[in-house]
């Protein structure tokens, strides 16, 4: 029996999130403070009041969902020993990278920020879209984004979230195409998703080399716990391959479903879910009903994890 920490991605983000834990714990104060520090601004302020237009915007929700993230690991940390494993749904790999001690908060933090810049930058506000693919295979959505796809147009998965929803990315009109031959093939649903930009797609390619150039000047230090690489799905330890799996990341899609079933494979049966919202907890829940998934991110669930991990005395 093992326990996992996963941290959640963009889209988890809420106004008011980490507020509590801010107010109640020393150790989360000082993880936002550090990051203010880092950025040299309030990224706290944003996290718990908004203004919502604000913190959706992409530069900004990375950070934002670090920081809490982050804050939320050091509470528990005081409180839990280290996991056997760690994971993050593709922004939460760099918050799961920091919370296992690979890089410090305030390079963490200042990474996500200009990764956060890149992506929103690197295509034009209206060229490309995200949608949601439900109730259907993904190996049907995979052939629906072939057929969708032009030489100048372009669509493909890019997160396997759950057996029954894979979310697609690419061109607009590409991923439009691909919504509908999805519906034809049997999709219960195709729901366009509010982002900023076709995440995790070909058309992220021009943020490869410059975040490179980025994460590569981060002194990465060795893992407290392997964390399970959205690319491989696998457990990596390696700090001397963490750039190029987290380049890799920007144009490959989230393999969330095949992550779940390696932390199930190395023996992982609780996952702890660290940061703001419940939506990794859903998702584990979907693809494998034999994991127990906890959370924290303020004092209640806390105080619900720590009793729901707390071992069973011997009747």
């Amino acid at each position: 029996m093992s326990v996992a920490f996963l941290f959640p991605g963009q889209g988890s983000q809420a106004v008011g999130m980490g507020r509590e834990l801010y107010e109640r714990f020393p150790e989360a104060r000082e993880v936002f403070e550090a990051a203010d520090d880092a950025l040299g601004e309030r990224l706290s302020k944003l996290c718990f009041e908004g203004p919502e237009a604000e913190l959706r915007r992409t530069a900004n929700t990375q950070p934002a969902i670090l920081a809490v993230s982050v804050a939320a690991h050091a509470v528990l940390a005081k409180r839990l020993p280290a996991p056997a494993f760690a994971a993050g749904h593709s922004l939460g790999e760099l918050s799961a990278l920091c919370a296992m001690g690979a890089m410090p908060l305030s390079e963490a933090v200042r990474a996500v920020r200009e990764r956060g810049r890149l992506m929103q930058e690197a295509v034009p506000e209206g060229q490309g879209a995200m949608a949601a693919v439900l109730g259907l295979a993904p190996e049907l959505v995979q052939e629906a984004c072939g057929e969708a796809s032009t030489a100048s147009e372009k669509v493909q998965p890019a997160n396997f979230n759950e057996p029954g929803q894979t979310v697609i990315s690419g061109h607009a009109a590409a991923v439009a195409r691909a919504g509908e031959r999805a519906q034809a093939l049997g999709a219960k649903r195709v729901m366009p998703l509010p982002v900023s930009a076709p995440f995790h797609s070909s058309l992220m390619a021009p943020v490869q080399a410059p975040l490179r150039a980025l994460l590569s000047k981060i002194a990465w230090k060795p893992l407290a716990a392997p964390v399970v690489s959205n690319v491989e799905a696998t457990p990596n330890a390696e700090p001397g391959r963490l750039v190029e799996l987290l380049v890799a990341q920007v144009t490959a899609p989230v393999r969330w479903t095949d992550c779940v079933r390696a932390l199930r494979t190395h023996g992982v049966d609780r996952v702890v879910e660290i940061g703001p919202g419940r939506v990794l907890c859903g998702l584990v829940k979907r693809i494998d009903r034999e994991i127990s998934s906890f959370n924290v991110e303020d004092q209640a669930s806390l105080d619900k994890t720590l009793a729901g991990l707390a071992p069973k005395e011997a009747a």
